[in-house]
């Protein structure tokens, strides 16, 4: 070993982050290496269709070190993690919903037997601090008053498969809190988006298939109203949640940004110059939360966190990134994505 990886050793911090190959894994990842240099980065991921490999193309292994494993896989797991480990950040999860409605299995077992895996793990390695990324979408749905937020007190209601394993997940790790007496943060935040996110989700569904011309599927009445956050914001309060939350404690990270699906969409496609006409209305989905909206009080309090990017700036860099990446777009979007497409909305989607 030279000197210089000695010196790295000795004083870097690991931590182990699942799913550090999706959306909002790697954006996180991405923070660590590039605003914290004392962390060296195992991540460790499935690489099922939402993982990418490409989003981390730009860092080597001199402090980030890939590790293709399953958090259901307990062998793999504790293979794995070292000894001592700084903390465990579990961003791994199945996590859209319509997957979920389709076929609640796979979401029973990796977000609720993972995460279990993950805790058992984490005792038996002695890691100092359990992160668990959840959503605010176990708290069920808000009335369209907009005098009503979700706050850290807010029951539990989930009222889809994909909210359910979740909420199922955020008890495992209560009890391994309460039980074991092991550090855990729990954090919750409503909908992500910037470049990297898998076409599936509507920011990025509604930007590939305008700029292709195609039509984009809207369900309902398309007035479902969601706390919108550009992914580097939300990124940044789960490392504050880390370095400064109270153990055993949950933080709703929001930008206090609600906005309305199809006002969304609309505002995309003024962006890029598209007609509205090609908005489609499509039947709506079984269960659909009508509102999502968080107080963020405890994180701007607590943690001294407030959002950066402004829905206007963070929109326009999305837009950017799609326009700049379209090759990235069009290989995610091939084979298995296009038929589950059709499936999902009765409309094809073309590759150009």
């Amino acid at each position: 070993m030279t000197a210089h990886r000695l010196l790295l050793t000795t004083f870097m911090k690991t931590v182990f982050v699942t799913g550090g190959a999706g959306f909002i894994g790697s954006a996180f990842v991405r923070l660590l290496l590039e605003e914290n240099s004392d962390f060296e980065i195992i991540n460790f991921d499935a690489l099922t269709y939402a993982g990418n490999l490409e989003n981390l193309k730009e860092f080597d292994e001199t402090r980030h070190k890939f590790v293709k494993g399953d958090i259901t896989n307990r062998e793999e797991v504790f293979n794995a993690l070292p000894d001592g480990c700084e903390a465990i950040f579990n961003f791994a999860a199945e996590s859209h919903v319509d997957r979920s409605i389709n076929s609640a299995s796979e979401f029973v077992l990796t977000n609720v037997l993972g995460t279990q895996v993950l805790l058992d793990a984490a005792r038996a390695k002695n890691v100092r601090r359990f992160c668990q990324i959840s959503t605010d979408e176990v708290m069920g749905s808000l009335p369209e008053d907009e005098n009503t937020f979700f706050t850290e007190e807010s029951p539990l209601k989930p009222n889809s498969p994909y909210a359910a394993s979740k909420a199922s997940a955020e008890h495992f790790v209560r009890a391994a809190h309460e039980t074991f007496g092991v550090d855990t943060i729990i954090t919750r935040c409503g909908n992500n988006y910037g470049g990297r996110q898998f076409p599936e989700k509507l920011i990025p569904l509604v930007i590939a298939n305008a700029m292709n011309n195609e039509p984009i599927p809207l369900y309902g009445d398309g007035k479902y109203t969601r706390d919108w956050i550009f992914v580097e914001d939300h990124c940044r309060a789960i490392r504050l949640a880390f370095e400064k939350g109270k153990s055993g404690e949950s933080y709703n990270i929001g930008a206090r940004n609600e906005r309305q699906n199809l006002d969304v969409v609309k505002s995309i496609l003024d962006a890029l110059g598209k007609p509205h006409s090609l908005i489609k209305f499509v039947t709506d989905r079984l269960g659909h939360d009508r509102r999502y909206a968080i107080d963020a009080g405890r994180v701007e309090m607590e943690l001294g966190w407030k959002p950066r990017v402004s829905w206007e700036e963070g929109l326009q860099k999305t837009i950017q990134w799609y326009r700049e990446n379209q090759d990235w777009v069009n290989r995610v979007r091939s084979g298995a994505y296009r038929d589950y497409y059709k499936n999902l909305y009765g409309m094809e989607v073309g590759v150009k």
